[in-house]
């Protein structure tokens, strides 16, 4: 279950970093910035511009890996309480 987790993490990293990279090439370095050290804004500008650069599936698979990796770090947690619960 961890693997599935960190894995999830690392596509979520990798979607991230691609549309961050067309953040950089349409916006301009400080808008860029502002994207890297805030990622939210880097995911509300794919879904704002998502038609206009063809990112609709990168940024539907960041949604989905999104909810996929809460779903998994729930259940995770849940394992690892009923595991210390005697």
């Amino acid at each position: 279950m961890l693997a599935l987790v960190r894995l999830a993490a690392l596509i979520n990293l990798a979607l991230f970093i691609s549309v961050l990279i067309k953040l950089f090439q349409n916006e301009g370095v400080g808008l860029g910035i502002l994207g890297l050290i805030c990622s939210l804004y880097t995911f509300i500008w794919g879904w704002m511009k998502h038609k206009e650069l063809g990112l609709t599936k990168v940024m539907v698979a960041w949604s989905a890996i999104i909810v996929i990796q809460m779903v998994l770090g729930g259940l995770l947690q849940q394992m690892a309480q009923a595991q210390m619960v005697p």
